[in-house]
């Protein structure tokens, strides 16, 4: 579970970087972009298609693990809005108060 903490915090910071850089040289507003691609239907608009697909996977998954609570609902909406930037930070949150990875896969109501 140390080496998935360090790879969540590695990610986080250079996610974090990453997000700075581009940000101040092409402005925050990216849905426009991103749609964009996706409607001009090349690869790179496949790519985000596929990507978007992963990031509503990954929401529902959080709230999933929240048996579909108001806040893991919430969670999951953040989730896919935010991406890895959030999810990287969820995951090291719940890696941290699920010492079994069951609980951390399956949420606590499910594990045990």
């Amino acid at each position: 579970m140390t080496a998935f903490r360090a790879y969540l915090v590695v990610v986080l910071a250079c996610l974090a970087g990453y997000a700075v850089i581009v940000g101040s040289h092409h402005g925050w507003n990216i849905l426009p972009l991103f749609f964009a691609e996706i409607a001009r239907m090349a690869w790179p608009g496949q790519f985000d298609f596929d990507f978007m697909t992963f990031l509503s996977l990954a929401g529902i998954w959080v709230a999933w693990r929240h048996q579909f609570s108001a806040v893991g609902i919430g969670l999951g909406i953040v989730t896919f809005f935010w991406g890895m930037m959030f999810f990287a930070a969820y995951l090291l949150w719940a890696s941290i108060q699920s010492a079994d990875p069951r609980a951390l896969l399956l949420g606590k109501g499910r594990a045990y």
